[in-house]
């Protein structure tokens, strides 16, 4: 079967949503590939049940539909998700879903991109063409598991934070959280809630602030310079926590905001985890040397045995496996090249949103820098 449109956009989370929205405003016509069997899948299928987005509502609405004022400032996940499916109603975004793209490349000849996709559930394939191509699957395309020697010895059970719910199960059993992120730390929180005996790896120095610290940040960067704004909620920080060094929480040499701006790296909101630690009953280890068994020795010489290991490492971007003829826009990571200001456009007519590493606040500005620089190019 071959179709043709304007723009196909691949991947129907967020950055694909609000891309399709910015566009649809503009009657430019699109269509929306999706692997899985419903938009937004990382939110519904692959999220924790705790969990809360991490900035403010007012930093986390896309394009054109603020949250309604009923909302939590910090928006659960079963919100958030009834949020984007009205949001694809308003717009009338709809996704063609169980669509695995298999390749896009771009036709010099005819000045046009053709995009082949899978149909998963009959088998069948697609062929579309279009004019413009978004590249919208996103830095969380993958769960992403280290590798550490020995791991493939392990026999107890392994588990991408991605699959998992709540902490129920774990209760009373020896359960290492590898990944000291918002969801790590949140994670370690839920498990020792249920009466896991937690622990957690703590591999890096992250900066720990209060949800009301970085909401008052994110509002004063509108006006102050971000070295002022770091300084500022790092002694807000240290009112709150002290040096937390001696429980093994080191802070980085950057600020929080400077380093999520140069390094995507957020900022840890505490939930309670903190507190869990400086009470033992959550307890800290470095970096894991190797895995014997169910034993795991860590970089202090440290051992212990666990049952379960919760790999909170992060995701990763799978745009190198089918996207040809980039034009150099994406690494060899499957992320951007370009600083964070022109990441989302390469040449021929290729766009990428939400891959600045900012959350749903980059995805909002990159939908509709997308839709306004088509519509200049059409127009």
């Amino acid at each position: 079967m071959e179709q043709k449109t304007t723009v196909v956009i691949v991947g129907a989370g967020p950055a694909g949503l609000a891309t399709s929205a910015c566009l649809n405003q503009k009657n430019i016509p699109n269509i929306v590939l999706e692997r899985e069997d419903c938009a937004a899948s990382l939110w519904r299928k692959r999220a924790y049940d705790r969990l809360k987005l991490h900035l403010a509502k007012e930093f986390c609405e896309l394009p054109h539909m603020p949250f309604p004022t009923n909302v939590p400032t910090f928006v659960p996940k079963n919100v958030f998700v009834e949020y984007l499916d009205e949001y694809s109603s308003r717009f009338q975004i709809s996704p063609l879903y169980h669509r695995i793209v298999v390749s896009a490349s771009f036709d010099q000849g005819e000045d046009k991109w053709v995009i082949i996709a899978q149909d998963a559930r009959s088998g069948t394939t697609e062929k579309w063409e279009a004019k413009f191509l978004v590249v919208a699957t996103g830095e969380n395309s993958e769960g992403s598991i280290p590798s550490i020697r020995g791991l493939d010895s392990y026999k107890g059970e392994v588990l991408h934070s991605n699959g998992y719910d709540n902490g129920e199960r774990f209760k009373e059993r020896e359960v290492l959280v590898v990944g000291s992120g918002n969801s790590g730390m949140e994670i370690a929180f839920d498990l020792s809630n249920w009466g896991a005996r937690t622990s957690i790896v703590i591999r890096s120095p992250v900066h720990i602030l209060s949800e009301n610290m970085v909401r008052l940040g994110m509002k004063l960067l509108a006006y102050l310079p971000v070295n002022v704004v770091d300084n500022l909620v790092i002694m807000l920080a240290d009112m709150k926590h002290g040096n937390l060094s001696s429980y093994g929480i080191e802070r980085p040499k950057m600020g929080p905001f400077f380093l999520k701006k140069e390094t995507g790296r957020s900022a840890v909101i505490d939930v309670g985890t903190v507190g869990k630690i400086r009470a033992g009953e959550i307890k800290v280890f470095p970096s894991i040397a190797m895995i014997n068994g169910n034993q795991v020795e860590f970089s202090n010489g440290r051992s212990g045995n666990f049952d379960v290991i919760v790999f909170s490492t992060g995701y990763s971007s799978t745009v190198r496996r089918w996207l040809k003829d980039d034009g150099g826009l994406f690494g060899e990571d499957g992320m951007p090249m370009k600083k964070a200001k022109h990441h989302w456009k390469g040449e021929n007519g290729l766009y990428c949103a939400g891959f600045a590493r900012s959350g749903l606040f980059g995805i909002s500005k990159d939908a509709k820098a997308i839709a306004q620089d088509i519509n200049a190019i059409l127009n």
